[in-house]
């Protein structure tokens, strides 16, 4: 009997995108809307692509969490792929970091992917497939200075996706990691010239990525060259992490 996983797909699958209103989220959001997903994209304020179902989540809030799954199974059936995006900032040096700093960063970025995944994860088991993908951050393995929530937090979703991996990697379902370097996008597009240049500097492809170069490589993540891929992170920086 084939491996579902191992098999070339033609059916449809419900995917949930999370913070997929702008930059990395959107760009990921569409590609899955390209290659005919059902695709459902939370957002704290709207603003999904076309086609996509647009839930309203704050996934701080655990019984939105629950309420927005109720709202995707309701519409696409049980969520075969997520991909755990949304993530907020707030930068500052440590001395300077308040304790509310830093449990907002945790709490979404770290704390909010292991309400989606554990989910997430209740209708996969039920199918004995999934994949689960959390987007971190270069800063996650490098560090920077003034991002000491945020890095902690990106870093802390490697170590639960290989949890994860290992947890429910017997039912088919696999835990990766994508972590993006200095992407073209809304954030980025703040700052000044000899800013960019001087990040440009770090990086030896010498440009910043696309959000769609990170889209393209979670579709690979999730599709079925990649069912013998569990546990990875995959860095989409132009070289700027090599080693970490």
């Amino acid at each position: 009997m084939s491996d579902p996983q191992n098999s070339p797909r033609s059916e449809p699958r419900s995917v949930l995108v999370t913070g997929g209103n702008r930059g990395i989220g959107r760009a990921i959001a569409e590609a899955f809307l390209a290659q005919g997903d059902r695709v459902a994209v939370t957002t704290r304020s709207g603003g999904a692509p076309e086609g996509a179902l647009d839930v309203r989540c704050d996934i701080t809030d655990p019984a939105a969490v629950e309420a927005a799954f109720a709202q995707v199974e309701e519409a696409h059936g049980p969520v075969e792929v997520l991909v755990a995006n949304a993530g907020i900032t707030a930068d500052t040096l440590l001395l300077r970091m308040s304790d509310d700093d830093w449990a907002s960063v945790i709490d979404t970025n770290l704390t909010g992917s292991f309400r989606l995944a554990k989910r997430a994860s209740k209708g996969m088991l039920r199918l004995r497939r999934g994949r689960i993908v959390f987007i971190s951050s270069v800063v996650g393995l490098l560090g920077s200075a003034g991002q000491v929530n945020y890095a902690a937090s990106k870093a802390g979703l490697v170590g639960m996706a290989r949890s994860i991996a290992r947890e429910l990697g017997s039912r088919s379902i696999t835990a990766n990691v994508v972590a993006p370097g200095f992407i073209e996008t809304d954030m980025t597009a703040v700052l000044t010239d000899e800013q960019k240049d001087a990040i440009k500097g770090q990086v030896p492809l010498g440009r910043y990525g696309t959000a769609d170069e990170v889209a393209q490589t979670v579709l690979w993540l999730t599709g079925p060259g990649a069912a013998y891929v569990t546990g990875a992170v995959v860095p989409v920086d132009g070289g700027l992490g090599m080693g970490h």
